[in-house]
């Protein structure tokens, strides 16, 4: 069984080599019939003028019309076989009753057999060409002609066709192989620059051109690939070095209390208090822990939604009822205008979004400010929007507010784990919505956040 090459390069060539041999084996051959119809046409049309007028030159003769069947007299054969044959190289045989001619021309080859009614015309036998006719006076009358000369100018024809074909052929066969390689060339600079890519070394990229082309859109499409490789590898180091150090604090808390309060006999108090230190700690990590799995799930699509009917200005005023003992605690006002913007959405995680919300307009703002929120329907969108008069946020800082671990303040010690805007963008991604911010000069903060009705 014969096996291709697995090579892309060797393959284009094998097929331009085979489609190159078909067309050149077809020209050759619609070449080499035309020069053999047109170097025996000519001879063809003599050999039927020559029979032609040996017809009437025999029924010409006295006592050879039709209607008497007579052999030829003497006196054709003797003025007319000069001018039917033996000149030109042109023969001629008749024949009257049976197999063996009855006159033939001084020329003509020895043994010529006679036709058979019904046979092709004209004839080819070796060398010679005849055309053959039955028709009285005689019954067969033949003549041809020896094309050696013809045969031998078609051979010597046909033997340019193959070297031509052959010169063709190796010259194509090299240009396919120029141009294939010219080809494939970037996808062999495609493939260099992916082998020297690592999960250490994302930065390189593939250089190119021409960027319209198929190869120039691939070599695009995988440099943006690479580009969020990089940026989640970069992501995921960050990820795993500030999941450690959060988990790291609590731990550290646990392991420090424990230990100190092994050292030596203390109160029953002093117990307590380093097991409710310790139960603290504890708690901080199962939040973590929690949050981590949920974002996990989120982002693989594990996460169940469980979609109903529900509107935005019930699920904030529900929020708005839940935090307003911890904005009153702090002299913070919260007004509201909600109108109806119903959605199919589920339920429990817009209003876990909500509450995030409006648990980070109270914890960053100053004391005695504003929070308002308001909920629209805009087109095709429910749009809720949760605004607080605090310190704002930094213009560098807005890009990346919806990291995981992201603080403004950069304090790891304030209690939280900086993943609470992430969850609430994976659980409005999940509903195909949006979630963004705006913070003004003034310190005002907006989170504008969009469900699809």
């Amino acid at each position: 069984m014969i096996r291709l090459p697995r090579s892309i390069r060797w393959r284009l060539q094998l097929y331009y080599g085979l489609l190159l041999v078909a067309v050149l084996c077809g020209l050759g051959a619609t070449a080499f019939h035309f020069e053999r119809g047109r170097q025996l046409g000519r001879t063809d049309a003599e050999l039927q003028t020559r029979v032609a007028a040996l017809v009437d030159a025999l029924r010409a003769v006295p006592g050879g019309g039709p209607e008497k069947r007579d052999v030829p007299s003497p006196k054709f054969t003797a003025e007319q076989a000069a001018l039917f044959g033996g000149r030109d190289g042109y023969y001629f045989v008749i024949w009257m009753r049976g197999e063996k001619p009855l006159l033939a021309s001084p020329n003509a080859p020895d043994e010529v057999p006679r036709p058979a009614k019904g046979a092709s015309i004209p004839r080819m036998r070796g060398e010679f060409r005849e055309s053959f006719l039955f028709a009285a006076p005689v019954d067969c009358l033949l003549v041809g002609r020896s094309v050696a000369g013809e045969q031998a100018e078609i051979r010597r024809f046909a033997l340019v066709l193959l070297g031509a074909g052959a010169v063709v052929l190796g010259a194509g066969l090299l240009g396919g192989w120029w141009f294939t390689t010219r080809a494939i060339r970037p996808v062999e600079d495609i493939i260099a620059t992916a082998e020297q890519i690592s999960a250490t070394d994302l930065s390189r990229r593939i250089r190119m051109d021409d960027t319209t082309s198929e190869l120039g859109r691939l070599a695009s499409v995988l440099n943006s690939t690479f580009s969020r490789l990089d940026a989640a590898f970069s992501q995921q180091a960050q990820f795993t070095a500030d999941a450690a150090h959060e988990l790291r604090t609590p731990v550290s808390v646990i392991l420090t209390q424990t230990q100190s309060t092994l050292a030596r006999e203390r109160s029953a108090d002093d117990y307590r208090e380093t097991l409710e230190a310790c139960q603290r700690a504890a708690q901080r990590m199962r939040r973590l822990v929690d949050s981590l799995l949920e974002l996990a799930r989120l982002d693989a699509g594990q996460e169940p939604l469980r979609r109903a009917e529900c509107d935005l200005a019930t699920i904030a005023a529900d929020g708005i009822a839940h935090v307003r003992p911890l904005a009153e605690a702090r002299g913070l006002a919260i007004s509201a205008e909600l109108s109806s913007a119903p959605v199919h959405a589920d339920q429990e995680r817009i209003a876990q979004v909500v509450t995030n919300l409006l648990g980070n307009a109270i914890e960053y703002n100053h004391d005695g400010g504003n929070i308002r929120v308001t909920t629209r329907l805009d087109g095709n969108f429910a749009v809720i929007t949760v605004s607080n008069t605090g310190a704002g946020i930094p213009a560098a800082e807005i890009p990346h507010i919806f990291d995981r671990f992201r603080r403004v303040d950069g304090s790891r010690t304030s209690g939280h784990a900086g993943l609470g805007l992430a969850i609430c963008k994976a659980i409005v991604a999940a509903h195909d919505g949006s979630i963004d911010v705006q913070s003004a000069a003034d310190g005002e903060t907006t989170f504008r956040v969009c469900f699809p009705v």
